[in-house]
């Protein structure tokens, strides 16, 4: 049934949970506004804030907490660890960075790594399984970088300070 702002019956412009399954709404249920969370887990459009926020689904917005994991995420996701398993584009900034699937923005960090990346890595360690952009850190490493291929057993596999792959 759509409530006075429109929205469905499995939507909801707030949440609150302790865990995914003790929570206001159920993980299924759309979050359009604000989640608050010790460990949440929903697909939304929202700001969620949390220790732990899990974000289902194509989700957006600002995830700032202790732990942010997306499957598919467009926004920003501020946290010590970040993960996106299948898409992420926008930035996320934390001690440790990591998405499985395609990256496209900014990864900001002590450590990041990607499968698919596009844009820039910015931190101590950067690791680009596939890179198409710039890696500025102490340590960078993009394993598909053509000039990796002309040495003998690839010993040398990235640059300190600068690296790059277009």
């Amino acid at each position: 049934m759509a409530g006075s702002a429109g929205l469905q019956a499995d939507e909801s412009m707030f949440q609150a949970s302790l865990t995914p399954d003790l929570a206001v709404h159920s993980r299924t249920t759309q979050i359009n506004g604000l989640s608050l969370n010790i460990w949440g887990e929903n697909p939304q459009s929202s700001l969620n804030i949390g220790f732990v926020n899990g974000s289902t689904g194509g989700s957006q917005g600002l995830a700032w907490g202790l732990v942010n994991y997306a499957d598919s995420y467009t926004g920003v996701a501020w946290g010590l660890v970040n993960v996106s398993r299948e898409k992420f584009f926008g930035w996320q900034h934390g001690v440790i960075n990591y998405s499985q699937g395609t990256f496209t923005g900014l990864q900001s960090g002590w450590i990041n790594v990607a499968q698919n990346f596009q844009g820039l890595q910015l931190g101590f360690v950067n690791y680009a399984e596939n890179l198409n952009g710039v890696q500025l850190g102490l340590v960078n490493v993009a394993r598909n970088n053509p000039w990796f291929n002309e040495f003998p057993n690839k010993l040398v596999i990235g640059f300190p300070i600068v690296n790059w792959s277009f």
